[in-house]
């Protein structure tokens, strides 16, 4: 099998952008209308290799596929160092079902403190996120897919990517506020956790009730 990376002249764990530049420069050098038919066969394998790996899914297959011949992605990440090989590999054991191993990962490189945002590109970085949080909550780590929720509601509310399951996403949150979290943090961290879903797009009376639970925990406060 030809390799897929090696045709466009990039690594493996490259992101999307690099994949696309890569296309655009080979595809350049390769394309009959510049070169003939002399290189016909060569742009056949490019536009191949390109729609294997700019798709996620495809990729993913390609990549296990590949296995065969040596390469083995998930091996490839672990054994990088850099953050963003680690926020890939995060994504990519969610996408195949590891969730235990995701979250692992994401523990050890500082969880709340490993900004996925910083070394993902947008897209990945909001589905990431999302499963993430999901998979955190299953398994009680509440406040932390709070957190992880509650920015992706701020960053959805400044250019929107979920669009129509944004709604899902609110219902959520609230549920998660109204009968988890509570148990699982203390008053002024109940209080920075209701600040921080006011003014990102829950309706008036969402918010008149954060603002109830906050006036309720800083009163819990002065009297405590």
């Amino acid at each position: 099998m030809d390799n897929y990376f090696n045709l466009l002249g990039i690594k493996p764990g490259a992101s999307a952008a690099e994949i696309k530049k890569a296309f655009r420069i080979k595809a350049k050098q390769l394309h009959p209308d510049i070169t003939g038919t002399v290189n016909a066969e060569a742009m056949r394998m490019l536009l191949i290799a390109y729609e294997a790996l700019s798709d996620l899914q495809k990729r993913f297959g390609y990549e296990k596929t590949s296995q065969k011949s040596g390469f083995d992605y998930r091996t490839w990440l672990n054994e990088q160092d850099d953050p963003q090989s680690k926020a890939k590999l995060v994504f990519y054991e969610l996408l195949r079902l590891n969730e235990d191993e995701a979250i692992a990962v994401w523990q050890k490189n500082g969880g709340l403190n490993f900004s996925l945002e910083k070394h993902l590109a947008r897209d990945d970085w909001m589905d990431c996120q999302y499963i993430l949080a999901e998979e955190l909550d299953k398994r009680d780590y509440c406040f932390e897919a709070f957190k992880l929720l509650a920015a992706l509601l701020k960053e959805e509310q400044r250019r929107p990517y979920f669009n129509l399951f944004a709604p899902e996403i609110k219902n959520y949150v609230k549920a998660m506020v109204k009968k988890k979290l509570r148990a699982h943090v203390d008053n002024e961290t109940w209080i920075d956790c209701m600040e921080s879903v006011i003014g990102i797009g829950f309706s008036e009376q969402d918010e008149k009730v954060f603002k109830t639970f906050i006036a309720q925990a800083l009163k819990e406060l002065r009297t405590g």
